[in-house]
């Protein structure tokens, strides 16, 4: 397979941010990535097992969870073409996966080993140095990420994770009216909640003028409500 093909899809990953696609392609013969094709639902990666180097998503989607002792999942996040994973092992004597990805629908994987990234450069290429900036930044990134996850599971009533969540969508956008970025299956994942009881929840705030939605689109209608249902 070759590599070339997928230079769009590596320009838009915050690896790789602030290089153009020649810079792109040439960095990435350097780094000697491997490339594994999934079939829905296999494993890209289990929780505690061989970490084989840091993951990029080229094609489909994949989750990231964890699973308790009583196999519950935690959704950590959805990955899609461009999404780096196990990027915080990189940097770590860790030799496990954190999570396990699995494949949501068939899925190309690119494979960059830990040496490559934090080791030193054979042919002392001048955009490594930009690579471990970027690595950096995302693992950064990605403690804040599981900072904000730790916040909702400290929220104890199912409206309070509901209603902070979409605020949260509203700030990002800045509007009262979007598109939820997971399905209801995910999202009530992400929240650490059952599904009946997250859609039950939605249809009482909706009936109580607090919002409005029609299958992934969500309109709040009502935004002083939902920051108090948020506290």
């Amino acid at each position: 397979m070759h590599i070339e093909g997928y230079v769009d899809v590596l320009s838009k990953t915050e690896l790789f941010a602030g290089l153009d696609k020649y810079e792109i392609a040439n960095m990435v013969r350097c780094l000697e990535p491997k490339i594994i094709e999934y079939e829905r639902s296999d494993f890209i990666a289990i929780a505690g097992e061989e970490f084989r180097g840091i993951g990029i998503i080229l094609e489909g989607d994949a989750m990231a969870y964890k699973e308790n002792v009583a196999g519950t999942r935690v959704m950590m996040k959805l990955l899609e073409p461009g999404d780096v994973f196990g990027e915080i092992v990189a940097f770590s004597t860790q030799s496990g996966w954190p999570v396990t990805v699995e494949a949501q629908r068939q899925c190309k994987v690119l494979f960059i080993s830990r040496e490559r990234i934090v080791g030193e450069c054979r042919q002392m290429c001048p955009w490594h140095r930009r690579i471990i900036e970027n690595m950096l930044m995302v693992v950064s990134e990605r403690a804040l990420a599981l900072s904000r996850k730790v916040e909702y599971l400290s929220i104890k009533s199912i409206r309070g994770k509901i209603s902070t969540f979409l605020l949260e969508q509203h700030g990002k956008t800045g509007k009262t009216m979007f598109m939820l970025p997971m399905n209801r299956n995910e999202l009530a994942d992400f929240l650490n909640v059952s599904r009946p009881s997250l859609s039950r929840e939605m249809c009482n705030m909706r009936d109580e003028g607090v919002i409005d939605f029609h299958k992934a689109s969500v309109r709040i209608k009502d935004i002083e409500a939902l920051r108090r249902m948020a506290q």
